[in-house]
């Protein structure tokens, strides 16, 4: 059924898009109204969603479920067109792994065929087709890559060169379609043609981009000038034998000669993704994706937010539904934050030997390092994950060398003087994001079975991801507790944060480590530390900077120096009309460094002054 009302067609959209995940009313309603949201918005996507299932009729409509903190549409995978090209690449992928390159080849052709020229021309949503059309540009392109891939690893060239020709002229700047239309141009007899097709190539993308060709593209023009190996078609019975051989590389790297080392693929397990975290990692895949940068830059993503907030998962999802971009590999190391960092001098050597450097072939000097690193990685697309950085200065090593890489990094800190990356930050989960991730390790019965409990246990957790983990940790490790239990245990104990550690993990030594590092950039006048423990002496659940002041007899800027400071530390909640606020986490730990530092109200500058 066509849905006619434009604005409902923009929800219907991006209901479909988002086919069996959770959608937010906010993300909707940035859709509908192109990021401009009237103080209405959520009101009225309410009363769209309500006409979208009156026009879609009872089956249909009973498939759009009402998931805080939005909707969600239930859709089997061959019910839309996203849904049945998804299959096909699985099927590709498994094909490929089988050694059946001619299945692969045909189920990569049906993903395509499903495709028009434009996808979401008829939405009225500019903010859906930059965001949702972008993506699925991008997923249409690497599909194409793939089947050309595929193609000549079946020693079909001459079939694929009109196709290619077509794009090449529709995507001059394209070097990977170059590429291989060089060499399917040159396999076919047609050397001059693949050696004019580079010149111009590069011309353009000097007077463009003011860029020399990539590493890959001129490695194809070596080939093709060595006239060396120019493949014939053989016969059926040879084509056959070969082809499982030829399916261990169905990518790009199979254009390149290859030394037999492995593309990384150094990428961590990670749990189930959170429905509550979809619209963050939905723009964090979008800009490693499909984000541009300057010649000589390499597109950055910066995941930051408290300890325990969830960092690493986010980043390890958006870095797994990237791997098929990433075509050269993925590389990953863990950096020690700031308690135990990790130097580019002891990372670049396992990077340069995942990489196909023999061990005793790594230079000894770091900056002859940092040049080879640069070298290897410079034309590729790998994707580099940095985790637990502690500054800028530790990642500017590990950069990959300008070209398609990509870099994601998690960090505590903002690391704002990373140049030109941009930053995601990663706040506590809301309840509905609480209550989903203890339902996942506890089981959605049990939390059902608790409602008023289970909300409990997440306000004491503040939305912290590793707090809820750990107390839904406990409750596994003893059945025979109720979740009510575990609430009126940390609401009750003098000291919640005992409560919240399980095994090797626990809150307070994340939080340790924030003061820990607080320490070591004490702005001039008072010491944030200090001030933390103040604040727990106090009990306040909040405070101003003038109080502050009063407190320690200081000026209000100097006071304000150290609550921001205390924010940027992730120890404070950024001001709102003025006040710094401290969830329950916070409070409780603020309470602690109270009772340590043995701050008492009696002898303290501000409670003699009130």
């Amino acid at each position: 059924m066509y849905v006619s009302a434009p604005r409902q067609r923009v929800v219907m959209a991006a209901l479909l898009l988002n086919a069996n995940r959770v959608i937010s009313v906010d993300h909707i309603a940035e859709y509908v109204w192109d990021g401009v949201t009237p103080p209405s918005a959520a009101a009225t996507v309410r009363t769209y969603v309500m006409r979208l299932r009156q026009s879609l009729g009872k089956h249909a409509s009973a498939r759009i479920l009402t998931r805080a903190p939005g909707y969600l549409l239930e859709l089997g995978e061959h019910e839309s067109d996203l849904g049945q090209f998804t299959a096909h690449r699985r099927r590709a992928a498994q094909l490929a792994e089988r050694g059946d390159l001619e299945g692969s080849s045909a189920a990569l052709a049906e993903a395509l065929a499903l495709w028009r020229e434009e996808p979401l021309a008829d939405i009225p949503s500019r903010t859906l087709r930059d965001v949702e059309g972008r993506y699925l540009q991008e997923l249409r392109s690497q599909t194409t890559e793939l089947r050309f891939d595929t193609e000549l690893a079946l020693l079909r060239h001459a079939e694929i060169v009109p196709e290619l020709v077509r794009l090449v002229r529709k995507h001059p700047l394209q070097e990977a379609l170059v590429s291989k239309l060089m060499l399917a141009l040159f396999r076919s007899g047609r050397q001059s043609e693949a050696l004019d097709l580079y010149r111009s190539t590069r011309v353009l993308l000097v007077e463009q981009l003011g860029a020399e060709p990539s590493a890959e593209l001129r490695e194809v023009h070596r080939h093709v000038l060595s006239a060396h190996d120019r493949p014939r078609t053989p016969d059926p019975l040879v084509q056959r034998a070969s082809a499982p051989e030829a399916a261990v590389t169905p990518t790009p790297a199979a254009a390149r000669e290859r030394s037999g080392w492995p593309d990384p693929a150094q990428l961590p397990s990670v749990p189930l993704p959170l429905s509550a975290r979809s619209d963050v990692l939905a723009r964090l895949r979008h800009h490693l994706t499909t984000a541009m940068m300057p010649p000589g830059m390499v597109v950055t993503a910066v995941v930051t937010g408290r300890g325990g907030v969830g960092k690493t998962a986010l980043a390890l999802h958006a870095a797994h539904t990237m791997r098929g971009s990433s075509v050269h590999g993925q590389l990953y190391a863990d950096l020690g934050g700031a308690e135990r960092p990790l130097t580019a001098r002891a990372v670049l050597p396992r990077f340069l030997a995942d990489l196909g450097v023999p061990r005793d072939e790594i230079p000894g000097e770091q900056s002859e390092r940092e040049s080879l690193y640069r070298s290897l990685t410079a034309g590729r697309r790998l994707l580099v994950v940095l985790d637990n950085a502690s500054s800028a200065t530790q990642v500017r090593p590990l950069i990959p060398g300008s070209g398609s890489s990509r870099l994601l990094v998690t960090s505590r800190r903002r690391l704002a003087d990373l140049e030109g990356a941009r930053t995601f930050l990663l706040g506590p989960l809301d309840e509905a994001g609480s209550l989903e991730l203890l339902g996942s390790i506890v089981g959605p019965a049990r939390v059902g079975g608790e409602p008023r409990a289970a909300r409990t246990v997440v306000t004491v957790c503040a939305g912290l991801p590793l707090a809820i983990r750990i107390a839904g940790t406990r409750l596994l490790e003893r059945p025979h507790w109720s979740i009510g239990h575990l609430a009126r245990r940390l609401t009750e104990a003098p000291r919640p944060l005992d409560e919240l550690c399980a095994g090797d993990f626990g809150v307070r030594p994340c939080l340790d480590a924030e003061v820990a590092e607080l320490r070591r950039t004490v702005p001039a006048g008072i010491d944030p530390a200090e001030v933390l423990a103040v604040l727990g002496a106090d009990g306040a659940s909040s405070v101003s900077s003038s109080k502050v002041a009063v407190m320690f007899g200081c000026s209000e800027a100097q006071a304000e120096e150290a609550l921001d400071s205390l924010v940027g530390a992730h120890l404070l909640g950024a001001p709102a009309g003025g006040l710094y606020g401290l969830d329950a986490l916070l409070h409780a730990y603020a309470r602690e460094r109270a009772e340590a530092v043995a701050v008492r109200q009696h002898d303290h500058p501000y409670m003699r002054a009130v």
